[in-house]
């Protein structure tokens, strides 16, 4: 018959004690990231690829929720409270960082100028990361510097475009809702030149009449960074 080898209560407690202080510090580590999306697809599905993207000793220590919304420019700080709260009730801690990423487009001066002003007076700050006029200007920085107000309707041509030079074809055609926009941005275009170019344009403007910065984009201060977490 085999011995059974009975462990002291004494050391299962100081085991336990270990263990449960091993969780606490590995719970203070982790950083939790809300990015709340004016849009419901185009702005989700490429974060949902950076996050994948990142390497799994990040994604070990870092939570980040993504959450398309659907809503427009002028309640899009409102609904980003209301799911940071959401969050932390889930998680029972509070969220590290929240951003709101949402475009100018057509909606009023004075919509977008407030969504921004109000995201950075909330306590705690929601960060913006707006465009001005439409999330694709970020892909567009990936391949060229575009300091000229491009609209809506050019942005498809020109996004196809880039991708069919830079790819030495002829047929591709870009679909506003693909998942695969960041695979296709890392093969043919270049992130850090994108971020330079952002951070190009940012230097153009001195007001703070957000609505008039156009082209403009904050974006690359959300992919700087997630991409900058260190494992």
């Amino acid at each position: 018959m085999a011995n059974i080898i009975k462990i002291d209560n004494a050391i299962l407690k100081r085991r336990a004690r270990k263990e449960e202080k091993r969780k606490i510090e590995y719970k203070s580590k982790r950083k939790f990231y809300l990015i709340v999306c004016e849009g419901e697809k185009t702005e989700p599905n490429y974060f949902e690829a950076l996050k994948s993207s990142l390497p799994k000793g990040v994604l070990a220590l870092t939570n980040i929720d993504i959450d398309g919304t659907g809503k427009n420019t002028l309640s899009i700080i409102e609904e980003a409270k209301k799911l940071r709260n959401k969050y932390e009730e889930k998680y029972f801690r509070k969220i590290d960082r929240v951003w709101a990423v949402f475009d100018k487009d057509s909606f009023p001066a004075t919509n977008f100028n407030n969504a921004i002003n109000k995201g950075e007076n909330s306590k705690p700050k929601i960060n913006c990361a707006w465009t001005n006029e439409a999330f694709e200007l970020w892909y567009l920085l990936h391949f060229n510097f575009y300091n000229t107000g491009i609209s809506r309707a050019q942005y498809q041509k020109l996004i196809e475009k880039e991708v069919n030079i830079a790819a030495n074809r002829t047929d591709f055609k870009y679909k506003k809702n693909s998942k695969e926009m960041l695979a296709i941005l890392n093969k043919f275009g270049n992130q850090k030149s994108a971020i330079k170019n952002a951070e190009k344009l940012e230097k153009l403007y001195f007001d703070r009449s957000f609505s008039n910065h156009n082209p403009c984009t904050k974006v690359h201060k959300l992919i700087k960074e997630l991409t900058d977490l260190k494992e």
